[in-house]
């Protein structure tokens, strides 16, 4: 037999290494499908740490309330709550920001740990949590153990104590390694972010069961029932024609081993609307509601509770109205207060009847833009409302007409000998006054509109020591130097005239205005 069939040559030696090789790189090929799974699972982890974070946000509000109601009574859970609370959100940053050094160590310094690149990357969590000298890992389940063992000892229930020691628990998953080891040697990226997210999952769970504990350690049961009462409590008694009537019937006190009987105007309420009274209204008026609530007694008898009251119906009002004045100008906004009596702002909805003049919302009112083409027509503002049913119904309209700004007036702006700003928009001023001023403004200020207009260029008329009438332009609101030479050598009771004063205003309209004598004293 030749040497290069013998099993045991070197040859073969070698083919039978790079095998085990190649079987080994097959391994370690995790495929994207399954990375692709950790996303899914990440995802899903997210959304239960979300819902965990308000479930417990609730709670601590409800200890909080208590404690603000009772101080001495509720002193010892609140404060302890406080606590969890703190643990809680210190051990959850602590993982994330681990979380956040893997991502970085896979993907470098542009990571996104909601996006990571290298999934499979097999060394990134191994170097962050099992490094000889720096690694994590040791003091994370420390960390875990510390928070576990205070977590339990704020309970005294036994069933909840091994929920939390099981939840959080950190025995190794491989015999042979310790509890880092193995859940971070040689693991992908994606599966560590993965296994991270569940770390941070089970600490709200954990803060959750130990908030839920305080809380119920809280005796809400001190207050003593003297009366059984019969209640109806309406969404609204004032409701819009064409919307539902909705009020839940209760009875204070109740035993939940017994369902009561309601009856609402003679008309039994089936046991699945859970006590919930609905009634379509399809005219304005006043509507009455008696209600009748038997519960059966533990001596075989029925107890009769009784209750009445009346509901309104209203017809669909809204007020529309312009804070300026009856019309709409183009090119700017115009504001409109739109008011709807027992709706919500945010169920208000307006629209046009022209497509030139667009509506919308800005706080409490409503701000309408007319575009130029829109000048000389009148339209409609349509206020319409969504209904309990999440329908819309048209409520009231009011028409405007479209007009162009007016033409704004020049002026001088100075600061009196007080510091006071002041306007000058013609007739006698004090050479010092005039000095003051930098050139020519313009604006509408008639007490209803407040709108400033850019100066495009304006002329000094002046005459000179013959009597000739010159004229200088300047492009832009300023005097030249060489007009403000000649405002500094005007003698009293000299005059001048600025006058083709050009603006243009916030619409993008060029206009001419009138001018300004100016008299010195």
């Amino acid at each position: 037999m030749a040497i290069g069939n013998n099993p045991n040559s070197p040859r073969q030696k070698m083919i039978n290494l790079m095998y085990l090789v190649f079987i080994a790189l097959m391994a370690l090929n995790v495929s994207s499908e399954v990375l692709d799974g950790f996303g899914l699972v990440e995802d899903s982890l997210n959304q239960t740490i979300d819902n965990a974070q308000e479930r417990n946000g609730i709670v601590q509000q409800e200890l909080a309330d208590y404690y603000a109601s009772n101080p001495g009574k509720v002193k010892e859970w609140y404060e302890k709550g406080i606590r969890v609370g703190t643990e809680s959100e210190q051990l959850f940053n602590y993982i994330q920001d681990l979380k956040e050094r893997i991502a970085r160590a896979a993907d470098g310094k542009n990571f996104d740990v909601n996006e990571i690149v290298h999934k499979d990357d097999l060394e990134a969590a191994s170097r962050i949590m099992l490094a000889p000298i720096n690694g994590e890992g040791v003091r994370l389940r420390e960390a875990i153990v510390s928070y576990r063992s205070m977590m339990a000892g704020m309970v005294q229930d036994s069933i909840k104590k091994r929920v939390i020691r099981e939840s959080l628990g950190t025995e190794p998953h491989t015999a042979g390694r310790n509890w880092e080891e193995s859940l971070f040697e040689n693991m992908p990226v994606a599966a560590a972010m993965t296994l991270l997210t569940k770390l941070q999952s089970d600490v709200m769970h954990v803060q959750g069961e130990v908030m839920s504990n305080l809380l119920s350690s809280v005796d809400v049961k001190d207050y003593r029932v003297n009366k059984l009462e019969a209640q109806i409590v309406p969404k609204s008694q004032i409701v819009m024609q064409g919307s539902m009537y909705e009020a839940n019937i209760v009875l204070s006190a109740v035993d939940t081993t017994k369902r009561p009987e309601i009856w609402v105007n003679d008309v039994q309420l089936s046991s699945a609307d859970s006590g919930r009274f609905m009634a379509r209204t399809g005219a304005a008026g006043t509507f009455p509601l008696k209600v009748a609530i038997r519960l059966p007694g533990s001596d075989g008898t029925t107890q009769t509770y009784t209750a009445s009251t009346n509901y309104f119906v209203t017809a669909p009002v809204a007020t529309v109205a312009p804070t300026m004045m009856n019309v709409l100008y183009a090119g700017i906004n115009n504001p409109i207060e739109i008011a709807m009596s027992g709706i919500p702002s945010g169920n208000i909805s307006a629209s046009s009847s022209d497509a030139g003049v667009r509506l919308t919302p800005q706080g409490s009112l409503w701000v309408a833009l007319p575009s130029a083409g829109s000048v000389g027509k009148e339209v409609e503002v349509v206020v319409s409302a969504r209904m309990a049913d999440g329908s819309s119904q048209r409520v009231s309209g009011r028409k405007f007409r479209i007009k162009m700004l007016p033409d704004p007036l020049p002026y001088l702006e100075y600061k009196d000998a007080g510091g006071n700003v002041r306007s000058f928009r013609g007739g006698t001023i004090t050479k010092r006054d005039l000095m003051q001023a930098d050139g020519i403004l313009a604006a509408i200020d008639d007490g209803i509109l407040n709108i400033r207009f850019s100066v495009l260029r304006f002329e000094l008329t002046y005459p000179d020591s013959f009597g000739n009438m010159l004229r200088e332009t300047v492009e832009g609101t300023n005097f030249s130097e060489r007009q403000k030479n000649y405002i500094r050598n005007l003698p009293r009771g000299k005059q001048f005239w600025i006058n083709n004063v050009t603006a243009k205003g916030p619409d993008g309209i060029e206009r001419k205005i009138s001018p300004i004598q100016v008299i010195v004293n």
